[in-house]
């Protein structure tokens, strides 16, 4: 027999999802069934709680306690360059291979690589910043108008400054 279920345990699952969908509950099943929930339901609480991420892939952690389970958004840094382009919400079955062309201030690269910082492997915030500018340009988006990797040669260089917190 399987040992005795401990109400106070916290369990995290991470998994994929479309923002704003109600995933596949066969996806779900296996991996929150043995804790004692709901499928369908956390497939509803996913599906409230990405609202403003609608149509991209993020990421989404599940804490789990006493068989409640607490969404939490763990987005990536593509999914934060995408939105930062403040493009329209698009349908995921009808539209494909979608060029993202738009273009985004640096500021708003810096405010990104903040976010990131954490789950960054850099030591300083301006390897993050680099980081990201890599993730915008295969996004395939511009920053102030330069291709990403014009503006990585201009923080190598030293005549973009990025201030360390």
């Amino acid at each position: 027999m399987p040992p005795k279920f401990d109400p106070n345990e916290v369990k995290i699952v991470c998994l994929k999802a479309v923002g704003g969908e109600v995933g596949a509950t066969s996806a779900l099943a296996p991996k929150i069934g043995p804790l004692g929930l709901s499928p369908k339901k956390v497939g509803d609480d996913i599906a409230k709680s990405t609202q403003d991420w609608k149509g991209l892939r993020i990421t989404v952690q599940l804490t789990i306690q006493n068989r409640q389970a607490k969404v939490s958004v763990v987005p990536s840094a593509s999914a934060l360059v995408i939105k930062a382009l403040k493009e329209p919400p698009r349908d995921r079955k009808k539209v494909k291979n979608i060029k993202h062309s738009g273009d985004i201030v640096f500021d708003e690269i810096v405010n990104i690589a903040r976010i990131m910082r954490p789950r960054s492997m850099s030591r300083y915030l301006s390897g993050t910043v680099k980081e990201i500018l890599g993730t915008a340009q295969s996004v395939g988006c511009t920053i102030d108008g330069c291709h990403p990797h014009d503006i990585i040669e201009k923080i190598n260089d030293g005549s973009y400054e990025v201030a360390d917190e």
